[in-house]
């Protein structure tokens, strides 16, 4: 990484613009940075940081946090230049410039006060094939961020140690404990993985620890299950979940249990056997004395049964007899169901004779069957001719219906004519405002075309304009970028001829040093060289001469390159001008708007348009259907005078007809209906009459068969017979009740027969209470021996089940607890606290151990020559006190051959040492990243503890760094630097801020300075 310019503006102390051209201070390989305390040396290296990382160095950060913008600008600064920091620089073969623009508060440019700026990056890359800067893409703070890290290949805090090398946090590192330099090594080096390595092996060391202490948790609940199911007979382990060998003692108690368990089965198994075997004999016992007494009670049941059977044989043989009366009864139920079917008949057709004549006129209520039938037919004789005047009588109706529809008719047509007359009286002027309309709006329509036709042209003259406006503002810069290019081109070409007259002055020196003793000069041909010019101080050489050259053909170029672009801007302006012509934007902004609008009131009048036209053509069909409906009116009320006159002749004939058919009723239909009223009436009362005297001649008859049936079946009278009749429920119930008893009699002759129940009648009474008392005993005992059996059975399965389970877990186990040793033993390893690692050392201080090893050889180097040979700096990972070991570090001083702490250098000693360590953790940081070539250095304070022989020595150091092309810059306030280091750049302060002067540097002029 090589810097080449840094420009700051309102940043820190600096009010104005202040450029570093490091290119120039980089020439003569060292230079100072110098000036008053709280002149803004630091500031240099902390804009060069922000530059690259966007925040300061890690100390200074702490002051700006939460308004770093606000912190980093300058007091000094004028309101309305921005803070902002750009540098230039090489890294990884590409030259990049970084622009940094922190929020700022910005005067309002309308009113007073201030308005918030956000923060702004920019990164661009130098295209050396186009001579030009493009942008790389990034935009974002953390894209260019992310970039500039990578490239580097180093965090800020690293960047500060390596590349700002602050000597007294060094110095601090000489003399800090293991805890503090692994920190700062931490940091450098980026070994927190191997500290997150150490985490990661503890937390999967608790993980495993975890699960193997809820494995033994499991295992132990299992045993607490075994020993719930064992009873007594199981002991658990005093052990807890994590303790060794609690699986093998949970398995061992496991076994005894089960073999406990099985002994308590085979017990319970026999006394099982033994309680079956006595229930058994007891329940046959019990079966032999529930039968003997069920024998005993059947046949002093069936002995009872015949007492009560005895006594109730009267009842009986009385039953017996009245079935035999029910039975000759049944001889005469013939004619006394024909009796009483015709004295049914008889009252009911009496009944409804009586109803018939209720109905009748009274003069009609005594005459017999034949004279109701001769005055029903009288009356359907008169119905019979009343149908002509029906007719007649429907056909008025119908007149008086369409005379009503004439009327109707009339006053609607009337109606019509009305509404008709007034809407034509108004139809000329309708369409008068109808055809208006329409041409109003077929005129908009026109209008409306020809205001669209003007808009294109007024938008492009528009367009024209603000290209115009456009163009004219990149033309004004084109044409200062061009100015400033021509002047940089001069000042270029400028400072090379300058540069060559030096070269051409001091060209002897330069043939000199090509001297060669014996050797003719090319000049004067002498092989003699008695006196050969020397360089001067500030002698320019070919290299120097030809990079000057260079720099003016590229600024040639430049300058050439913005006269083309300010060419073609000039000429594309002077087209827009032709378009637009000399109207600003605005006024035609406001034109093409009223024209747009003008256009949007046209186009929707037009649209009015068809509208129009279909109203008035509705318009048209309803004025012709009008005019037809007043004609065809007109014409139906000439044609209903003559027939309403038809009408009323017809009428009046058939209401004369009427009146004389109609007789004293309202109407045809009512004295229609009174006379089929009275036929109806007449012909019933005459059928009612005849009915009932055919019902008493049966009546009578009925009641001779009667008597003559009763007296044949040997019944006094017809009475006697029917009250012997039994119905058929009454019949069924007697003979149930007979075939009742005589079954019984039957079944109960039958038990009172059998021998084995006699047998058991003369045996004395069973008890069968007792015996079923017994029975319960035995079988209480029983059940509760198969308890006991079930029992002893569940325990030695549920011990097998539980055994086994636990037998899988321990197993289960078995890889979880090796796993962890092996984990443990790991975690320990990394975290110092096993036996095995007997320094202590943790995994990361392991590792920073190497990177301090490393270290300390880098340093070595430049320490030997800045001691003169004396130190040299040695890694130590011996322990210290009863800390942990790994990071020590001490100093071998070889005139006394013993090794000590770097504790007791001294001030200077401590300085260079430290200056060393910084060189060399440089170099080591350099290779840990990648390899990115560190091309700039700056090294802070501690030069004024050195005396002056070790101070030519350490700066002989420095000066060496450019055997390998660096350029080293000193921060430092040290008087003698001054002297001894020509390539200078000094912070000047004053009241209007800090400003900055580049001295002893070829090509500018010494004491310059700028702002």
């Amino acid at each position: 990484m090589r810097l080449h310019r840094l420009e700051m503006t309102a940043f820190g102390p600096f009010g104005s613009t202040q450029t570093v051209d490091f290119d120039e201070l980089a020439a003569a390989g060292l230079f100072l940075l110098h000036g008053p305390t709280g002149a803004g040396k630091t500031s240099v290296l902390d804009a060069v940081c922000y530059a690259l990382y966007g925040k300061v160095p890690g100390a200074r950060e702490s002051g700006h946090s939460g308004a770093q913008g606000s912190a980093l600008r300058s007091d000094h600064a004028d309101p309305k230049v921005p803070t902002k920091v750009v540098l230039e620089l090489t890294v990884a073969g590409r030259r990049l410039e970084v622009t940094r623009q922190p929020a700022w508060l910005r005067p309002k440019l309308r009113g007073k006060g201030t308005t918030p700026e956000k923060a702004q990056s920019l990164l661009r890359e130098h295209d050396a094939a186009a001579g030009a800067w493009k942008s790389t893409g990034s935009r974002s703070h953390q894209e260019i961020g992310e970039e500039l890290t990578q490239l580097l290949g180093m965090s800020r805090d690293q960047f500060c140690q390596v590349v700002l090398l602050p000597q007294g946090d060094f110095a601090r590192f000489l003399r800090a404990d293991a805890e503090a330099r692994g920190k700062l090594l931490g940091k450098l080096f980026a070994t927190e993985r191997f500290g997150e390595v150490e985490k990661r092996l503890a937390e999967r060391r608790r993980a495993t620890e975890t699960r193997v202490k809820e494995a033994d948790a499991d295992l132990l609940a299992r045993a607490h299950r075994m020993q719930q199911a064992a009873g007594d007979a199981m002991d658990l382990p005093a052990l807890a979940p994590g303790d060794p060998g609690l699986a093998a003692t949970v398995l061992a108690e496991a076994a005894v249990a089960r073999s406990t368990a099985r002994e308590q089965l085979d017990v319970a198994r026999a006394a099982l056997d033994a309680a079956e075997a006595h229930r058994a004999e007891t329940g046959r016992r019990a079966a032999e004395v529930r039968e003997l007494a069920r024998l005993q009670a059947r046949f002093a049941d069936a002995q009872a049964r015949a007492d009560r059977l005895e006594e109730g044989s009267e009842v009986c043989r009385e039953a017996e007899r009245v079935m035999e009366r029910s039975r000759k009864a049944e001889a005469v139920a013939p004619a006394l169901d024909l009796r009483r079917a015709a004295e049914a008949e008889h009252r009911r057709a009496t009944a409804a004779e009586q109803r018939a004549r209720a109905l009748l006129p009274a003069e009609r209520a005594g005459d017999g069957a034949a004279g109701l039938a001769a005055a029903a037919r009288r009356a359907a004789e008169e119905l019979g001719g009343l149908e002509s005047a029906r007719r007649a009588e429907h056909r008025l109706h119908d007149l008086t219906a369409e005379r009503d529809r004439l009327d109707r008719q009339e006053r609607d047509d009337e109606e019509a004519l009305q509404e008709a007359e007034e809407w034509l009286a108004g139809w000329e002027e309708t369409r008068a405002a109808l055809q208006t309309r329409t041409e109003a709006a077929q005129e908009a329509a026109t209008r409306a075309e020809q205001l669209a036709a003007r808009q294109e042209p007024a938008r492009r003259r528009l367009d024209a304009a603000r290209e115009r406006d456009r163009l004219t503002a990149e033309t004004e810069t084109a044409h200062a970028r061009a100015a400033a290019a021509r002047e940089s081109a001069a000042a270029a070409h400028e400072h090379w001829n300058t540069l060559r007259e030096q070269r051409l002055d001091g060209i002897a020196a330069e043939l000199a040093a090509a001297l060669r003793d014996g050797e003719p000069c090319a000049v004067c041909g002498s092989p003699d060289h008695p006196a050969p010019a020397g360089r001067s101080a500030g002698h320019v050489d070919r290299a120097a001469e030809e990079a000057a050259r260079a720099d003016h053909r590229r600024l040639q170029e430049e300058a050439e390159h913005a006269e083309r672009r300010h060419a073609g801007l000039r000429e594309s302006l002077a087209a827009a001008v032709a378009e637009a012509g000399e109207d600003g934007a605005e006024e035609l902004a406001r034109e093409l708007a009223e024209l747009t609008e003008r256009h949007r009131r046209e186009h929707l009048a037009a649209g009015d348009l068809h509208p129009a036209r279909e109203e008035l053509r509705r318009a048209e069909q309803e004025h012709a259907r009008r005019t037809a409906d007043r004609q065809e009116a007109a014409v139906r009320a000439a044609a209903r005078v003559g027939h309403r006159e038809r009408l009323d002749q017809e009428r009046a004939t058939l209401e004369q007809e009427l009146a004389e058919a109609r007789g004293a009723a309202s109407t045809v239909a009512a004295r229609a209906a009174q006379l089929e009223r009275a036929v109806t009436l007449l012909d019933e009362a005459a059928e009612a009459a005849r009915a009932a005297q055919d019902a008493a001649h049966r009546l009578k008859d009925a009641d001779a068969r009667l008597a003559d049936a009763a007296y044949r079946a040997g019944f006094e009278t017809p009475q006697a017979a029917a009250d012997a009749l039994l119905d058929a429920a009454e019949h069924r119930a007697l003979q149930r009740r007979i075939d009742a008893w005589r079954n019984e009699y039957a079944a109960v002759r039958a038990v009172l027969a059998e021998e084995e129940t006699a047998a058991a009648d003369r045996l004395p009474p069973a008890d069968p209470a007792t015996a079923e008392t017994e029975l319960a005993a035995a079988t209480r005992r029983a059940r509760e021996a198969a308890s006991a059996y079930d029992a002893a059975e569940r325990r030695c399965d549920d011990l097998d089940r539980l055994s086994a389970e636990a037998a899988r877990a321990a197993r289960a186990l078995a890889p979880l607890r090796a796993e962890h040793d092996k984990v443990a033993r790991m975690a320990g390893l990394a975290a110092g606290t096993s036996a095995d690692n007997e320094r202590k050392m943790r995994l990361e201080s392991y590792v920073l151990a190497a990177r301090l090893e490393q270290v300390a050889a880098a340093a070595t180097a430049r320490l030997l020559r800045m001691s003169g040979g004396r130190y040299t700096l040695i890694h130590s990972d011996g322990r210290s006190g009863r800390g942990r070991s790994g990071l020590g570090l001490h100093v071998v001083d070889a005139w006394t051959g013993r090794e000590r702490d770097t504790a007791t250098l001294s001030g200077g000693e401590t300085f260079f040492a430290s200056l060393a360590l910084a060189l060399g953790l440089a170099d080591v940081v350099t290779e840990e990243a990648g390899g990115v070539r560190l091309d700039t250095l700056f090294i802070d304070e501690g030069f004024g503890s050195l005396d002056d022989q070790t101070l030519d020595e350490v700066l002989d150091v420095l000066d060496s760094l450019r055997e390998r092309d660096r350029s080293v810059g000193i921060v430092s306030h040290v008087a003698d630097l001054k002297r001894r280091v020509h390539a200078q750049l000094e912070v000047v302060k004053g009241r209007q801020g800090s400003r900055l002067r580049q001295r002893g540097v070829p090509g500018r002029d010494r004491g310059a300075d700028q702002g």
